[in-house]
């Protein structure tokens, strides 16, 4: 009797030791929950498996160091400075919104700026390479024999034009997935628009844009694409997110302008507009496009209600502190301002307002 008492106390406390050790497990993946945005290791993880597959491929057969310094010319190649140093003299004669020269974002974009000519030229190319390789080995059918019956140049252009649609594609779904938008978000919180603006971008987010590379997969054996008409194209891409009032009028139709491009960077209003990249006629096509006004040219820009650490607020930048906050800010917990809701009155392709509501 005395035994089967013990025995039964011992089960009780064995049932509530393991109770308890359930409860502080439940709690600790809890607090991880509400300290940490998981999804957002999701793309971390879509990083080390493409890259882990393209090194021990070997990248493929191309050579990694190659493929580096080409990169690296399109972004800060000596081309690629002056065409910038150009544009930052264009702002100061024409602005759009009178800044400081050393205004707290231009300032913070040359963190961006350095971040991108060291790590992330590395890293880009692992991505692309990797990404190549994975394509050719799953879906080998997509690449098209090389045929003399299309001029290289017209494979060249179909290459641009078709990469370009596809930032455009991968562009919306930067800003209509949430897990997407988190990476995607650092980018608009530049208060200060300035050509460098281009280079305000998480490591992370060039995983969403490695669509781009479909069409050059596609149509390598065709023609690959010049260095040149690479660095012509991320001149367009950064111009259009200079501090300029400058506009193309009728060619405003099919390229995009600062004037433009500006009106996707608002604080107020829809931000998933005037998504395209070089060309406007994917934003007409998906009535996306709100072609710029007197008033546009000088709305300001950044992300309501500040969800993520920006250098202006606060009386001094922290431009370190706030670096390191923008790049760890995607796997912060949702929270207020992880998300935002914007009602303005927008014009379409048409010209015609509508009040609409928008939830990123």
């Amino acid at each position: 009797m005395t035994s089967s008492f013990v025995s039964l106390s011992r089960s009780r406390k064995d049932v509530r030791v393991r109770g308890s050790v359930l409860a502080r497990t439940s709690q600790t993946a809890n607090r991880t929950r509400k300290s940490l945005y998981l999804p957002a290791f999701s793309i971390v993880a879509v990083a080390v498996t493409l890259i882990g597959i393209g090194w021990s491929s070997k990248w493929g057969g191309s050579s990694f160091s190659q493929s580096m310094t080409s990169l690296r010319v399109v972004v800060v190649g000596p081309a690629t400075l002056i065409v910038l140093g150009a544009f930052l003299v264009i702002e100061r004669l024409r602005p759009a919104q009178r800044r400081s020269l050393f205004a707290r974002g231009y300032r913070q974009d040359v963190l961006f700026t350095l971040l991108n000519a060291t790590l992330v030229v590395p890293l880009g190319t692992a991505l692309a390479l990797s990404f190549s390789e994975v394509a050719r080995r799953v879906a080998p059918w997509v690449v098209i024999p090389r045929t003399s019956v299309v001029p290289k140049w017209v494979v060249i252009a179909l290459i641009m034009i078709a990469m370009d649609a596809c930032n455009w594609f991968a562009h919306l779904a930067n800003h209509r997935v949430r897990v997407l938008w988190r990476f995607h978000e650092l980018h608009h919180s530049q208060e200060d628009m300035s050509v460098l603006t281009v280079f305000r971008t998480h490591p992370l987010i060039h995983v969403s844009y490695l669509l781009a590379l479909v069409p050059g997969i596609v149509l390598l054996a065709n023609g690959a694409v010049p260095t040149a008409m690479l660095v012509l194209y991320a001149a367009v891409v950064a111009f259009e997110h200079s501090n300029t009032n400058f506009g193309f009028g009728a060619l405003e139709r099919i390229f995009v302008s600062p004037n433009y491009h500006r009106i996707h960077h608002r604080i107020e209003g829809r931000q998933d507009v005037n998504l395209g990249f070089a060309l406007t006629i994917w934003d007409q096509l998906f009535h996306r496009a709100v072609f710029p006004t007197e008033h546009t040219v000088r709305m300001a820009t950044g992300l309501p209600g500040r969800p993520l650490a920006v250098e202006q607020a606060g009386e001094k930048p922290h431009h370190l502190r706030v670096f390191v906050a923008q790049l760890v800010g995607p796997f912060r917990p949702l929270g207020e301002g992880s998300g935002h809701v914007a009602t303005s009155p927008v014009a379409g392709a048409t010209g015609r307002e509508d009040e609409e509501t928008v939830a990123w």
